[in-house]
């Protein structure tokens, strides 16, 4: 699988970014953290269907979106899934053909997209537990990872709703352990951020 941005994510994007954009009004925080050539990893807390639309409109990188292999089955979207460049993943196993792709989108120097936290955060937890496969994809390929943090509300000209981007790093010597970590916290910070200007 190569880096380059399929037709239907190039004319999804033109089409629909304005009116998410006039629909949701969100806010859009340090996206010139977000490199513009290099391999990126781009990851960060899941609390609606519509999270990756807000990393969409804010690069001009097409970034290909890890999604839960029950898209692709579903013959109704299916369509749209596969032909905006998104992965397959088959979240009852270890998967390591959707890695494989990935990593290989990666090595052709593009941007994957994934939510660390597996799945949507429906609970009272202010962050789910993150899993392995950011760090590791980051650190097989060298490639940069760009945290955000996203809150607020997905409702008409919404006050609140709000993604902020922060600094990227790379794994380098770090153990997955650590870098997993390293993470975590950053997405958290970002979140709370966002929560704390909110406040003002």
């Amino acid at each position: 699988m190569t880096s380059k941005v399929p037709f239907l994510y190039r004319l999804g994007k033109f089409l629909l970014s304005p009116i998410f954009k006039f629909y949701y009004h969100p806010r859009i925080i340090g996206k010139e953290n977000i490199p513009k050539e290099c391999p990126i990893v781009i990851c960060g807390n899941h609390k609606h269907l519509y999270d990756q639309c807000l990393t969409i409109i804010a690069t001009k990188r097409g970034i290909h979106y890890m999604a839960k292999r029950e898209y692709f089955d579903n013959k109704k979207v299916a369509w749209f899934f596969k032909g905006t460049g998104c992965i397959s993943v088959d979240r009852s196993r270890k998967d390591d053909h959707a890695t494989s792709l990935a990593l290989s989108v990666l090595q052709d120097k593009g941007a994957v997209g994934l939510f660390p936290e597996g799945t949507r955060n429906k609970t009272d937890q202010f962050l789910l537990p993150f899993k392995f496969g950011a760090v590791s994809m980051a650190s097989k390929t060298n490639a940069w990872i760009v945290p955000f943090g996203i809150t607020g509300d997905y409702r008409f000209r919404s006050k609140n709703l709000t993604i902020r981007f922060g600094k990227p790093f790379q794994v380098g010597d770090m153990p997955l352990e650590e870098a997993n970590q390293k993470l975590y916290h950053a997405v958290e910070s970002l979140m709370k951020e966002n929560l704390e200007e909110e406040n003002e």
